[in-house]
């Protein structure tokens, strides 16, 4: 049976089918999405609105803001928050990175150590650490040196040993050796077993296999989450202001109870908490950048 062939009229012709690359463009046109401009329009309504109320209160006090934001007390107090800080970290980091090593290792009692260490200070809150070592002479009032279970060659009175920024020295490295000691751990995890076995057939051993093959390729997995870590550390110090030391946000409060002027001075120690926090992540991102440059290289 002959098939019917339609042949197009003289000086017409037929519509060809669009190609791959017209297809995929006539889909690739984005969709009118109104909701996303009323979210949009919405959000810029309330933040102009909170600008509004920041200029225009009255209480906020922008002028005693500006005369006490360069003040001695709170440069003095500013001064200690970024020395517990730096202490803190430093301390915390090194302490972390020895409980990681521990807890990465075939011994089961240095194991079980770091495990017990990182659950009980990972699970306290820091304001109850520092108040423990704060009054740590209610539970020991003298401290001794000497043979263990045997002679004590001297003691010491341990409310004159630990004072207030002892005690807030203490509670951070311990709580944030706690934090570190995971971020370490999973930062050696991501490396891979076959690094190690390479730097042991080329004779590396222990430390030095750690230090110099393993540390430096986890570095890219432990910097963001303690960067993140920093910054929480920096707003957490002013949790010491409790047991009297004088940081950033308890030198402000000795301000304010004197003039009464409480939002003035609470917006100092905001301001600057905004600008060192601020400054840490530009340091992070920075640090970030390089590591990554560095391993693509």
């Amino acid at each position: 049976m002959a098939s019917l062939r339609t042949h197009p009229a003289p000086g017409r012709t037929e519509p060809s089918a669009p190609g791959p690359g017209e297809a995929d463009a006539a889909f690739a046109r984005p969709r009118p999405r109104p909701l996303r401009w009323v979210a949009a329009g919405a959000a810029a309504v309330l933040v102009a609105m909170a600008l509004h109320a920041l200029v225009t209160n009255d209480v906020f006090r922008w002028e005693v803001v500006a005369k006490y934001f360069g003040a001695d007390a709170v440069v003095s107090g500013l001064v200690t928050t970024l020395w517990l800080t730096g202490v803190a970290f430093l301390g915390g980091f090194a302490l972390g990175t020895v409980l990681a090593v521990m807890r990465l290792s075939g011994n089961p009692v240095l194991a079980a150590l770091s495990w017990g260490y990182t659950w009980l200070f990972r699970s306290v809150p820091m304001l109850v650490q520092l108040l423990f070592w704060y009054n740590i002479s209610l539970l020991y009032p003298r401290l001794s040196i000497g043979i263990p279970f045997g002679p004590a060659f001297t003691d010491f009175a341990t409310e004159q040993l630990i004072s207030g920024l002892t005690a807030a020295v203490i509670g951070l490295v311990l709580h944030e050796a706690g934090q570190f000691a995971e971020i370490v751990r999973a930062g050696i995890l991501s490396v891979s077993r076959d690094q190690t076995e390479a730097a042991e057939a080329l004779g590396l051993r222990g430390v030095r296999t750690f230090l110099r093959i393993v540390l430096p390729q986890a570095m890219p997995a432990i910097l963001p989450p303690t960067g993140s870590q920093v910054i929480a550390l920096l707003k957490g110090t002013s949790i010491v202001s409790v047991i009297a030391v004088q940081d950033l946000l308890y030198a402000t409060q000795l301000i304010y109870n004197r003039n009464y002027l409480v939002i003035p001075l609470l917006l100092v120690a905001t301001l600057w908490y905004l600008v060192l926090t601020t400054l840490l992540s530009a340091a992070q991102y920075v640090v970030e950048r390089r590591y990554a440059t560095r391993r693509r290289g």
